[in-house]
């Protein structure tokens, strides 16, 4: 049994992989757990590259908030923030103006327990713990109410997130229940896992999961489009994310599909 370190709240389990702190192990982040680091590894068996794909994730984050900037926006919602690193939503908003407001919303009690102590005199930007499928828990909470002016534009991003959501839950009607919320010239900054071009390891990547808090499911690049239809897709569309608007275009690999992940920016017209 791992000792519960003092930097995590009562009452997490530390006998199960959560893939938030999986993430975070793939970052090189140090708030994961023994269970966490062996099933990390275990991925990097049938994944090699996963680090990669990680930071590749990271960095279409980036670039997504940085045009959501570019076209005025000055409010964001990151749901499934996961564990603090480098290059967060308010740190990039708030390089370009620092009255931009962020709510960051994760279930994971070490995600948010460690985005407050980030947050501890960190203006306009809070953390609220809730879950994805609680869509009014996620947009009536306190935080986001008092941050958050719904009558203007706001930037929602669920990077790496939905395909922890299953089939069963019906992803694509939460979705709409948040679009339904959203003002018109809000935006969806949105990523999601595939096996399209890659098969084999995102498979025993899906087995690897199967015992963890967080289960994967893969979805090809319609099943993606899908789930995000009500909104309009800005140029290129779904695409790996390397191809999403990269900051040069040298930073697209030979492959960009050995990145396993779609991204997109959608609009709410």
């Amino acid at each position: 049994m791992e000792q519960h370190p003092d930097w995590i709240p009562d009452g997490v389990d530390l006998e199960t992989a959560s893939a938030a702190r999986c993430y975070d192990f793939y970052l090189g982040g140090a708030h994961n757990f023994a269970v966490d680091r062996e099933l990390g590894r275990k991925v990097m068996e049938v994944v090699p590259n996963v680090q990669e794909i990680a930071l590749h994730n990271r960095a279409f984050l980036r670039r997504a908030v940085r045009y959501c900037l570019d076209q005025g926006i000055r409010q964001f919602l990151d749901i499934g923030s996961g564990i603090p690193t480098a290059g967060n939503v308010h740190e990039i908003a708030h390089a370009v103006d620092q009255q931009a407001r962020v709510v960051y919303v994760d279930n994971e009690p070490v995600a948010v327990a460690h985005s407050n102590t980030i947050l501890d005199g960190v203006d306009n930007a809070s953390v609220v713990q809730a879950d994805l499928l609680d869509v009014d828990e996620v947009l009536d909470a306190p935080a986001t109410r008092r941050l958050l002016d719904f009558s203007q534009p706001i930037a929602v991003m669920m990077v790496a997130l939905v395909h922890f959501v299953p089939d069963s839950e019906r992803p694509r009607e939460v979705i709409r229940r948040y679009y339904d919320r959203l003002p018109a010239g809000s935006y969806l900054g949105f990523s999601h896992v595939t096996g399209d071009d890659y098969p084999e390891g995102t498979t025993g990547l899906v087995k690897l999961y199967e015992n963890s808090s967080n289960p994967v499911t893969l979805r090809t690049r319609a099943e993606v489009a899908e789930l995000v239809s009500d909104f309009d897709l800005v140029d290129p569309g779904v695409v790996y994310v390397p191809e999403w608007h990269p900051d040069d275009p040298e930073d697209v690999t030979d492959k960009p599909e050995e990145s396993i992940v779609y991204g997109l920016v959608g609009r709410k017209v």
